[in-house]
């Protein structure tokens, strides 16, 4: 079966087992994660997915007026007709086989008991921004040697260009540019263990972005859980 859910990332520990082993592991909250909507091929979508709502909104309350939602109207109306009563700030859909749709209802509330230790996942994220950089930190060049004459060219990526032909320079070179604040997916990932009552995912290794990002975890493809 194919399990998603979305959630938060709190930052990375160790954890020890039996045999005082050490584990590197990252930790991220999945509470609040609700089902908003569903998609079947044989709907208009014409595709089968799950959308799922993550983070509780907050109610903006001024005196002498009625408590709104920190949320557009069409936002909150689409958690209305949903018919769930607290809206969410972030909305993400997955793509899931068809016959994987039952498991899921609306309005129906996913907790970290989703998942279970031993499960391997594919966690999806937006990698930290790291502005403008060379080609060194970028691509991992190794630099022009620092000998013989060498003047100001150190850290440079040296020639791009082709001879009399074809006179230019191909697309996708590796050059500077901006590096990082892009969407990464990690696959294969095991779930280290979960703890319910804090509804948290321990997810052995690191995974996308920073600290506080937002991260959407799913059951591996590689490892039989296939995703339309």
């Amino acid at each position: 079966m194919s399990k998603v859910l979305v959630g938060r990332k709190v930052g990375m520990t160790q954890v020890f087992d039996e045999d005082g082993m050490v584990t590197a592991v990252t930790v991220v909250d999945v509470s609040s994660n609700v089902v908003v909507q569903k998609k079947s091929e044989a709907g208009k979508d014409g595709y089968s997915a799950v959308k799922l709502g993550f983070g509780l909104a907050h109610k903006l309350e001024k005196e002498g007026e009625e408590a709104k939602w920190r949320l557009s109207k069409p936002r909150v109306g689409v958690f209305q007709k949903a018919g769930i009563e607290v809206p969410r700030r972030h909305l993400r859909e997955f793509r899931v086989p068809e016959a994987d749709l039952e498991a899921y209802e609306v309005g129906q509330e996913l907790s970290a008991e989703t998942f279970n230790g031993g499960d391997f996942v594919d966690v999806a994220g937006t990698s930290k921004g790291r502005g403008y950089t060379g080609v060194m930190k970028r691509h991992n060049f190794h630099g022009t040697k620092a000998s013989h004459g060498v003047h100001e060219f150190f850290r440079h990526g040296g020639s791009i260009g082709c001879s009399a032909w074809p006179s230019r320079v191909f697309a996708g070179k590796k050059m500077a540019g901006q590096h990082g604040n892009t969407r990464v997916t990690v696959q294969n990932l095991k779930v280290h263990s979960v703890l319910p009552e804090e509804n948290l995912v321990l997810i052995a290794g690191g995974i996308p972005g920073p600290n506080g990002g937002l991260v959407e975890l799913a059951t591996s493809v590689k490892k039989g859980g296939r995703r339309s």
